[in-house]
């Protein structure tokens, strides 16, 4: 059996959770391979709403395992919160969740760390979560992390106690005054606190040795998939960096992210919103800042699930697209939000940059340096609700030109369309 991936092709936030959730019922087994708590996968159905932030998106189908892969990095207080509020729904994350002991833990000193960091950058803020994301994978590749495998050893507390040191340390060379910095809205004590609670719950969990699990489940025959979190373009190498995310968000962090050869790679199936969104500082070439922009928002709901924020919007960006489509090998495309665009008589698509006099047509290296204006085409667009739209062949033909403009401007078919956030709310073809 191969592993299937699931990823998003732009900044993050492009529905990912919804179709996971779509997809769970189809496998045995979901495995989530990178990111933290900086996550938000937001799932509707039967009128309920539900943002998970480290566990799996298949979390809501008793049948179907999920694990939180070694990619994936853990804050046990937000986690056994996200926990809780799950069981508030009747739905009891134990009976079908594992965590692999590679997963590495983001200590409250890591937040902290992030916070005092960020807010020392000024005008350069990289617009962090402040989850404590890249502290936690900075000591994880200078080989100072703590993992959940550790949890039981009889080292750990020593081993937290000299890490959070080094942390304190480095807090105090920035001469910062912490006395305005809390956690989630508690002091830094407080949440250390609840931090080693949520740790002793955590043992509760069933704790695996994630690489084993699923080659093992592959052996056997088991149908997998691997769930990313941000986007490609907030990849650490291949994204607009630095305004990126601390991992490796494309198809190839799958293989690192959970143990599993390339060779067990299956299909993959890159996810973009039929717009494009950002949240926090970074390039963003087609953005608005005009009333269009604004309505874009309001329709989409654009607001972080994470941090809140109010998401930056504008019109699809085609080589960005094609780039993401081309590191990761997408296989499918999946087209969200396209209802976000039904109150448009026309639509703008970005088809190339312009530098200068030049027109590019690729993601450039650095997109700050390139101040690249977009070259735009406009369409028609549908200007009519979706409401009862029940298949493709029921789409309104403005809105099936705009998807038939995609397809042949990438290579790469639209199988799947979301026009609304409920689970229903999917047209395949």
């Amino acid at each position: 059996m191969k592993v299937d991936v699931i990823l998003g092709l732009q900044w993050g936030d492009e529905g990912k959770g919804k179709i996971v959730d779509v997809f769970t019922p189809h496998y045995d087994i979901i495995a989530r391979f990178q990111g933290g708590p900086n996550a938000g996968h937001t799932i509707e159905f039967d009128g309920k709403k539900f943002v998970l932030h480290t566990i799996p998106s298949g979390i809501f189908h008793r049948s179907t395992l999920n694990l939180i892969g070694n990619g994936v990095i853990i804050d046990p207080f937000i986690f056994m919160r996200e926990i809780d509020k799950l069981a508030e729904s009747g739905i009891h994350a134990e009976e079908n969740l594992l965590i692999s002991k590679r997963a590495h833990l983001i200590l409250p000193s890591h937040r902290l760390l992030d916070a005092v960091s960020e807010s020392s950058k000024g005008q350069s803020r990289i617009g962090s979560t402040l989850k404590g994301i890249g502290p936690t994978y900075t000591d994880k590749f200078a080989r100072n992390g703590l993992r959940v495998g550790n949890l039981n050893g009889n080292d750990f507390m020593e081993r937290y106690r000299v890490l959070k040191e080094i942390h304190l340390r480095t807090i105090g060379s920035y001469n910062t005054d912490l006395a305005g910095f809390t956690l989630d809205g508690l002091a830094f004590d407080e949440y250390e606190k609840k931090w080693f609670e949520a740790i002793g719950r955590m043992k509760d969990f069933r704790i695996v040795e994630g690489e084993q699990f699923l080659n093992k489940s592959l052996d056997e025959g088991k149908s997998v998939m691997a769930e990313g979190a941000q986007g490609t373009l907030l990849d650490v190498d291949f994204g607009s960096y630095p305004f990126v995310t601390s991992s490796n968000t494309i198809a190839a962090g799958a293989s690192t992210g959970l143990g599993i050869s390339p060779h067990r790679i299956g299909k993959i199936y890159g996810i973009f919103k039929a717009y494009c969104t950002r949240v926090g500082s970074g390039p963003f070439p087609t953005e608005l800042m005009d009333e269009t922009g604004a309505l874009l928002r309001c329709n989409g709901n654009e607001f972080g699930s994470t941090t809140g924020r109010p998401r930056r919007c504008g019109w699809l960006d085609l080589p960005a697209l094609k780039y993401a489509i081309m590191l990761n090998g997408v296989d499918t495309l999946i087209m969200m939000k396209a209802d976000v665009l039904n109150t448009f008589e026309k639509i703008k698509v970005c088809r190339d940059y312009k530098s200068g006099s030049k027109i590019l047509d690729e993601f450039p290296f650095d997109l700050s340096d390139a101040k690249l204006d977009p070259v735009y085409l406009e369409m028609k667009g549908w200007h009519q609700s979706l409401d009862k739209v029940a298949s493709f062949d029921t789409l309104p033909q403005h809105l099936s030109d705009y998807i038939n403009f995609i397809e042949k401007e990438t290579g790469i078919p639209v199988e799947i369309v979301s026009i609304g956030p409920d689970r229903i709310q999917t047209l395949r073809k």
